[in-house]
Parts: C-alpha cells; structure tokens; sequence
C-alpha cells in the first residue's frame, strides 16, 4: 500500500509527540488505530461484496450460456422428431394409398394363373390361428 518504512514511522510519531503532548498522544493513537480498523474493515467488506458481484455475474454468464445450449439442443430434437413425424406420416399416408389401389383392383395374374382377390386383415389372423 503504502512505502512507509521504520524511519518514516519513528519521525511520524516524534512529530506527533512533539504536537499533541504525552498527555493527548495515547488517546489520538487510540482514535487513529479506530479509524483505520473500520477503514481496513470497510475495504474489506467492498472487496468481498465486488467479489461475490463477480462471481454472481460468473454464475448467471455461464446459466445463460447452458441455458442457449440447452435451448439449441431442444430446438434440434424438435426438428428431428418433426422429421420423423413427417417421414412416419409419409409413409403411412403412401402404405395405405398402395393399399387402397391394391383393394380396388385384382392382382394380375402371373404366368396364366387367375387373378386373386388381395388378403385382408381378417384372411391373415385365421390364417396365423391354429386349426383344431
């Protein structure tokens, strides 16, 4: 803080002895020591209040930070569950125009065979049903 070594403090205290007398130097000192634990006791209450400032500002700088990943990840996964969506949607919406066309009209027939009416869902399930 500051260069003030043994010298300059003895002289400090001569001057002060000089000026205020022996009988009003204890008190003065007494004062003076006082004034510089409630400076030193300030200073330090600032530095700690700066400090948790700083590390508040750290704190709500890295949330924001997590927060945009977060939020970009969010966005992502939307968009892909979007595009699967789509895809499903698609290919349901295709699978059942084939399907539709297949119903409405018979297969035809490969090499001279009759042409056949295509299965349904109930020709499949007694189909898998063992016969008793």
């Amino acid at each position: 803080m500051f260069d003030i070594g043994f010298f300059e403090l003895a002289l400090i205290a001569l001057l002060a002895l000089i000026v205020l007398g022996p009988e009003r130097l204890p008190r003065a000192a007494r004062t003076a020591g006082l004034w510089l634990g409630r400076i030193k006791r300030s200073v330090s209450g600032i530095q700690q209040e700066i400090s948790a400032q700083l590390e508040a500002e750290e704190l709500r700088q890295t949330l924001n930070e997590q927060k945009k990943q977060l939020d970009e990840t969010l966005a992502h996964a939307r968009n892909e569950a979007r595009d699967v969506e789509r895809g499903i949607t698609e290919s349901s919406t295709s699978r059942d125009a084939g399907a539709s066309d297949t119903e409405t009209s018979p297969r035809p027939a490969e090499n001279g065979a009759p042409a056949t009416e295509p299965s349904t869902a109930s020709d499949t399930r007694e189909s898998r049903e063992p016969r008793s």
